[in-house]
């Protein structure tokens, strides 16, 4: 899909034609994000009730970090029993500057607190890890290439063990993470998002995200009626300067950029074509 690539000096000489609308007159734009984990986050809420057996979701990381800093974008999913929620897990590439190449996979999760909270138990990857860390692996993703993202239960009739895997769109290869052990038998509350652990005013990324689909337990397929865009706000510590912004029929992320699209917004899925995004180089 074509798209026209602006920088951000381009903008500042006029060359930068999408309309930008500022909310507050005091924004947080520089300066580390002032979070409890030092991240800031934005989401895509996937407007899709129901039980699951499978969510899948493309990421093609458009404009790469260009700071060794730690980004992480990821499909994130709840687990529930038919009763109440049982934890929470999440699927993503990396930008970390601690594995090979400066890249990584992360599948992990947590246990819900009536569990008593911690980190989900699963399977040893057959990936390595510089970090030594079960959840995140050394994996050589590429820059403008779109990576398929699959949560899906390793067996269907007894689900409570979740395979997370990779497939690289150009080469046909599909990567298996490991296997994560949930109480819950069911996905719910699917949500793509960017956890971005770099000042507000490191250079722009952006990712784009599209083709999001789930699978339910009888086997039909679905895909969000709308998602509903979320910032983490300049009071919660994140950064005032990220946002959601639509780019043919998937949607971007980018950071270090006024902010276009409100908090709140609910965007119908798939999107309405509206032509390429302007992102920067």
């Amino acid at each position: 899909m074509p798209r026209r690539y602006v920088t951000r000096t381009e903008r500042a000489t006029g060359c930068y034609h999408l309309t930008m609308v500022m909310f507050s007159s005091r924004r947080r734009d520089h300066g580390e994000p002032r979070s409890a984990n030092g991240a800031s986050s934005m989401h895509l809420w996937w407007q899709l009730p129901g039980r699951l057996l499978e969510v899948a979701a493309t990421l093609d990381v458009v404009v790469p970090p260009a700071v060794p800093r730690l980004y992480f974008w990821a499909l994130q999913v709840g687990f529930d029993d038919g009763q109440r929620h049982r934890g929470a897990a999440h699927l993503g590439l990396q930008a970390h500057p601690s594995h090979p190449g400066g890249t990584a996979v992360n599948w992990g999760g947590y246990r819900a607190a009536g569990d008593g909270d911690g980190d989900l138990a699963g399977s040893t990857s057959a990936l390595p890890s510089a970090t030594d860390n079960p959840n995140t692996r050394d994996f050589p993703w590429v820059a403008q290439r779109r990576y398929r993202l699959r949560i899906v239960a390793r067996d269907r009739d007894h689900p409570s063990r979740w395979r997370g895997e990779v497939t690289d769109l150009v080469t046909g290869m599909t990567t298996v993470v490991r296997h994560l052990d949930a109480p819950g038998r069911f996905l719910v509350q699917p949500v793509v998002w960017s956890e971005v652990f770099a000042r507000c005013d490191h250079p722009t990324t952006a990712v784009r995200w599209s083709d999001l689909r789930a699978r339910t337990a009888d086997n039909r397929e679905l895909t969000p009626t709308a998602v509903r865009v979320s910032y983490q706000s300049g009071a919660a510590g994140g950064c005032d300067n990220t946002t959601a912004a639509l780019d043919g029929d998937g949607v971007v992320q980018l950071t270090n950029v006024e902010r276009r699209m409100r908090p709140g917004t609910t965007i119908a899925w798939p999107p309405p074509d509206g032509g390429p995004a302007q992102l920067p180089r």
